[in-house]
């Protein structure tokens, strides 16, 4: 009896127990449900809030937005009004003048027509007078226009000769007057030491054998030489002396140096000269690349590309008119920078340009073409401003001068050369150009006599007085420069002097 109550009561515990769960877990899920509705509607209102205050915030933009459109079309709406109040005004004042020229323009047709009346009076009577006038005077009015054409022409060219003859002076004296307050301003400021250098081609030998260890057996040594060297090298009557030629100054300074030093050393012999002639010029580039250096350093000039700088270097080998390229070029750097100063200029353009014009000399031996145009084109081709290419390519006037730094280049590189001591010429060459001048001179009509005097820096030209009066001088003396300018090539400037003489000579009985 007893089991069977123990399992019934076992049973009814397992039933009171699992209902028991069963409604303890349905009160959970029913609590969380509970909790997850109420977040679910925490998190709705809270939307709704925020939804809400965008939406009046979102009203509240909008309202304004339209009040300023509104404001807006107000304002241009005035601003309309008043423009078509203007235009009124202004079409009102239009018609009023549009009437007011009518008016005029009636009176206008009225007087022209009495003035067309009056003409023809005029003209009738002009014409009368007209025809009396050449009865009396015998000539005919187109032979009267004629004589007072040639009488005014004659008066005006000599009017025009005397103000032209004065505005010269006054634009000489006082153009000179300035040019000569910067030139000596510049010069006086750069104050460079320069000593005409001439790069020699003779090589002194310590005796007479040595030349023909130079010439070797059958010619070979002297052969190997001037072939790895690329020059001529020659051998005369000179005393202890050999002469090497060769247009390139670099190679004939490479091989300068690599004759010396092959007479020093003794051994001349094939393989030792070219082992020679490849060391100097090795040495010599080296030379050249530290030259170009020190010459934009020297002239303050910066940011050049390398290889402009090894061809400037090439112009310590190069001289003209007995004056070092490359002190040259600096020279004119640095007057240029004082121009350029002076003027208002650009003086870093100013300086480069000066610095680089006769950079084609280093070249014009390889390659055809002027100095200016080569020198422009290789500066161009490494990056040179256009500016500094057009002071290179201009500096002969082979092209048009674009800028005032151009024309100081110029200006710079004539007062470089045209300073006592800068330059000299061989003497054929000296008297070539003497001669050029005196015959060009003579070559004008009403010209007697023409003497270059001042080593070619003056020409003085005697004139026959009974064809050339004063004001023709004036005018020959410009066509003579005008011709030297077109002509010839020369350093610095030529005076033309023309003298006039008129001698009154006669006798008393």
């Amino acid at each position: 009896m007893n089991g069977p109550m123990v399992l019934i009561l076992e049973i009814l515990t397992l039933v009171v127990g699992f209902a028991a769960g069963y409604f303890f877990n349905r009160y959970q899920v029913e609590k969380r449900r509970r909790e997850e509705q109420a977040k679910a509607q925490d998190i709705i209102q809270e939307a709704t809030d925020k939804a809400n205050k965008i939406e009046l915030e979102a009203r509240a933009k909008a309202l304004k937005i339209v009040q300023d459109g509104e404001k807006e079309i107000n304002q241009r709406r005035n601003e309309l009004n008043r423009e078509v109040e203007r235009l009124d005004r202004r079409r009102s004042e239009l018609d009023s003048r549009a009437e007011r020229l009518e008016q005029r323009e009636q009176n206008l047709n009225k007087r022209q027509s009495s003035i067309d009346r009056r003409a023809n009076e005029v003209d009738k009577i002009y014409a009368q007078q007209m025809e009396k006038l050449q009865q009396i005077a015998e000539m005919t009015r187109d032979d009267a226009r004629k004589l007072l054409l040639d009488e005014v022409e004659k008066e005006a060219r000599g009017d025009m000769a005397r103000i032209i003859r004065q505005i010269e002076s006054e634009a000489r004296e006082e153009g000179e007057k300035r040019a000569r307050k910067l030139i000596a301003d510049a010069i006086q400021r750069v104050a460079s030491e320069h000593v005409a250098e001439v790069t020699s081609a003779v090589v002194p030998l310590p005796n007479e054998e040595m030349k023909g260890r130079i010439v070797g057996r059958n010619g070979r040594n002297i052969r190997a030489f001037e072939q790895a060297a690329g020059v001529d090298v020659i051998v005369d009557d000179t005393p202890e002396a050999v002469t090497i030629s060769c247009f390139d100054s670099v190679r004939r300074e490479i091989a300068r140096r690599a004759l010396t030093r092959l007479t020093l050393d003794g051994r001349i012999h094939p393989a030792h000269i070219e082992k020679i002639i490849n060391d100097e010029t090795k040495a010599v580039e080296k030379i050249i690349a530290e030259a170009g250096e020190q010459a934009a350093f020297d002239a303050g000039i910066a940011g050049l590309h390398p290889e402009v700088l090894r061809m400037m270097g090439r112009l310590k080998f190069r001289t003209s008119y007995g004056q070092n390229q490359l002190a040259h070029a600096v020279e004119v750097a640095k007057l240029a920078g004082i121009l350029a100063a002076e003027l208002g200029a650009n003086v870093e353009w100013a300086k480069q340009g000066g610095f680089l014009h006769d950079i084609g000399k280093a070249m014009d031996h390889n390659q055809e073409g002027t100095h200016a145009s080569l020198g422009a084109e290789f500066c161009k081709r490494y990056g040179v401003h256009p500016v500094v290419v057009n002071a290179i390519a201009s500096h002969h006037h082979e092209v048009e001068q674009e800028t005032i730094e151009a024309v100081i280049a110029e200006a710079a590189d004539a007062i470089s050369g045209a300073r006592p001591g800068a330059r000299r010429e061989d003497l054929e060459a000296y008297i070539k150009r003497i001669r050029t001048l005196e015959d060009m001179a003579t070559s004008f009509s009403g010209v007697s006599q023409a003497f270059a005097i001042q080593a070619g820096r003056e020409v003085r030209i005697i004139v026959r007085p009974e064809e050339i009066d004063d004001l023709a001088s004036a005018r020959l003396a410009r066509d003579i420069a005008k011709k030297i300018e077109e002509t010839m090539q020369y350093p610095g400037q030529i005076k033309v002097t023309v003298i006039r003489e008129t001698r009154a000579v006669d006798y008393a009985k």
